[in-house]
């Protein structure tokens, strides 16, 4: 069953396509919990849900309100419809964890009739689910933005690092780009190493570092120590423009 939280049209906030329109589907749905990230949604019933900065797009059990189910792919193509937009309009399919539908029917359906269309797509993905490339070809027409997550997610190293699935990506996509979420306390030597030992899984694919943080506050609190970062070990700095813009705001 696919799940979609919402969908909108904005400019890509990070990466390496940072300021492009596009439009976004964020789909429901997540292997990963990344409790460590410590951003906080309050759910409807009052309770507080710490995780990523879109747990409401994780966590079935407190934000279920908001999940549409999709059985016909005529109800995410209809999304097209709500905008004025170019026609050769990027699509970034994020979550979540999109990758969890990397085998329903309906979803291959949609990636073809959206590269049929001319939309470069780009899943925003945590590089843990493996996709049959041979089998679903429309996947490397793709383009895959691998946020491998680090140790300030809080889950552990077997579950978060899976470098055969890493090389699998970025190997076979139509383009692929590391994203790497930081905050101040997590740029020590430890650091350094710990993203050696994942990009050392596809060396010559580039390496962008973003701001950790779920409002603008804390973007901008992380950000001028992570660009010295990035000057000293050759990495690219992303910004986060979506919070910085529009802070906590969702769907924008």
């Amino acid at each position: 069953m696919i799940y979609l939280v919402e969908h909108f049209y904005s400019i890509q906030g990070e990466g390496r396509y940072v300021g492009t329109p596009s439009l976004f589907f964020r789909f429901g749905g997540c292997n990963l919990k990344c409790e460590g990230f410590g951003c906080v949604e309050e759910a409807q019933n009052g309770a507080k849900v710490i995780g990523c900065d879109t747990v409401y797009a994780v966590n079935k059990e407190h934000f279920a309100h908001s999940w549409i189910e999709i059985t016909q792919v005529e109800q995410l193509l209809k999304v097209f419809e709500l905008y004025e937009f170019p026609e050769e309009l990027d699509v970034v399919l994020t979550g979540g964890e999109p990758l969890i539908y990397a085998k329903d029917p309906l979803f291959i359906t949609f990636l073809e009739t959206l590269t049929k269309n001319n939309h470069r797509i780009t899943f925003e993905t945590n590089a843990t689910i493996d996709v049959d490339f041979e089998k679903y070809p429309v996947y490397k027409e793709c383009v895959f933005a691998l946020s491998v997550k680090l140790e300030n997610s809080g889950e552990s190293v077997s579950k978060r690092v899976k470098g055969d699935i890493i090389n699998s990506l970025a190997s076979n996509a139509k383009d692929a780009f590391f994203k790497f979420s930081i905050d101040e306390d997590s740029i020590t030597a430890a650091l350094d190493e710990e993203i050696e030992q994942i990009i050392i899984h596809s060396p010559k694919t580039a390496v962008y570092c973003m701001p950790l943080g779920g409002n603008k506050a804390d973007v901008e609190k992380n950000t001028l120590p992570l660009i010295e970062y990035c000057k000293n070990k050759g990495y690219n700095f992303s910004d986060r423009l979506h919070i910085r813009i529009w802070d906590e705001n969702k769907g924008v």
